[in-house]
C-alpha cells in the first residue's frame, strides 16, 4: 500500500492491499477501495462508495459525490464501481439520490476526461464514454455501448447493447441495441464495426441488418414495422433482443432519418 502523506483519508475507509493513493486525494467514509486500485492526485472519493479491484481513478476525478438533485436530502445512498475500470481526469460520478439507491458501474469500462454520470446511472461492462459526454440520472448503458465526445443523454433513457452515439449527438429517447445514432436520436444504420469487433458473425449480422432496415430505413408507424420484422426476418437471439428492447421502451425509441438517402443500411 502506498499513501501520499498529503492525502486525507477518513477513519471509516477500508483500503485493501496494493492500493495507491496520490497527493491531495480526499477519501470520505464509510467507503471501501479494492486491491490494486490507483487513485491519482487530487481525486475525491465520496462516502458510501465501493470501488473494486485494479481501477484507475484519474487526476481530479470525483467519484461518489452528492447528486445534483434538489430532491436529495443527504440520505445514505451509494456508488458502486466494479473492477478494471479507467476513470480519467476530472470525470464525475454521483451517488444515488433516493435513500438506499445506487449508481453502478460494471467492469472494464473507460470513462474519459470530463465525462459525467449522474445519480442512479447503471453502466454495464466494456462501455466507453468519451470526453465531455453527459449522462443523465437513471440512464442505463448496456454492455459495449460507445458514447462519443460531447454527447448528451436525457434522464431515464436506455442505450442498448453495442449501440453507438456519434460525437455531439443527443437523445431523449431510448437508443436501440446494435445501432448507430447521431444528431437528435436519429438511427443511421447498424454498428457494423462494433459488431465485428465483438465477434459477431455474418450469420448474426445479416438478420440484424434486415431488421434495422425495416424498422428505421424510413420513418413510419413503428408497430407496423415490428410486425413486418417478425414476419420477414429470422428471429435470431439478436433480432429478438432488438425487438424486445423496442417493445419495452417507456420514453419512445430513436427514429430513422427523414430521407432514406441519409441512411447507412
Amino acid at each position: 500500500m502506498s499513501i501520499d502523506p498529503s492525502a486525507k483519508i477518513a477513519s471509516e475507509v477500508d483500503l485493501a492491499p496494493e492500493v495507491k493513493v496520490g497527493p491531495g486525494v480526499i477519501i470520505d467514509g464509510p467507503s471501501r477501495i479494492g486491491a490494486g486500485t490507483r487513485i491519482l492526485a487530487h481525486a475525491y472519493i465520496g462516502p458510501y462508495t465501493t470501488i473494486g479491484e485494479n481501477n484507475l481513478i484519474g487526476f481530479g476525478a470525483i467519484v461518489g459525490h452528492e447528486p445534483q438533485d434538489y430532491a436529495f436530502g443527504g440520505e445514505e445512498s451509494y456508488t458502486i464501481i466494479g473492477d478494471h475500470n479507467i476513470i480519467r481526469e476530472y470525470a464525475t460520478i454521483h451517488r444515488g439520490t433516493k435513500p438506499g439507491s445506487a449508481t453502478r458501474v460494471g467492469n472494464h469500462n473507460f470513462l474519459m476526461a470530463l465525462s459525467h454520470l449522474a445519480h442512479n446511472t447503471q453502466v454495464g461492462d466494456q462501455v466507453i464514454v468519451v470526453n465531455g459526454a453527459l449522462v443523465g440520472g437513471y440512464v442505463e448503458l448496456a454492455d459495449r455501448v460507445f458514447i462519443s465526445g460531447n454527447c448528451v443523454i436525457h434522464q431515464f433513457c436506455r442505450v442498448g447493447t453495442l449501440a453507438m452515439m456519434r460525437g455531439g449527438s443527443r437523445t431523449s429517447r431510448d437508443v436501440p441495441p446494435y445501432c448507430i445514432v447521431d444528431f437528435t436520436h436519429t438511427v443511421r444504420g447498424l454498428n457494423l464495426v462494433g459488431l465485428r469487433r465483438a465477434g459477431f458473425t455474418s450469420q448474426q449480422i445479416e438478420p440484424l441488418r434486415q431488421a434495422v432496415r425495416l424498422l428505421f430505413g424510413q420513418r413510419g408507424k413503428l408497430s407496423a414495422a415490428l410486425e413486418k420484422v417478425k414476419a420477414e426476418v429470422p428471429l435470431t437471439p439478436e433480432v429478438t433482443h432488438l425487438l424486445e428492447f423496442i417493445q419495452s421502451a417507456k420514453r419512445g425509441v430513436a427514429v430513422g432519418p427523414r430521407q432514406t438517402a441519409d441512411a447507412e443500411f
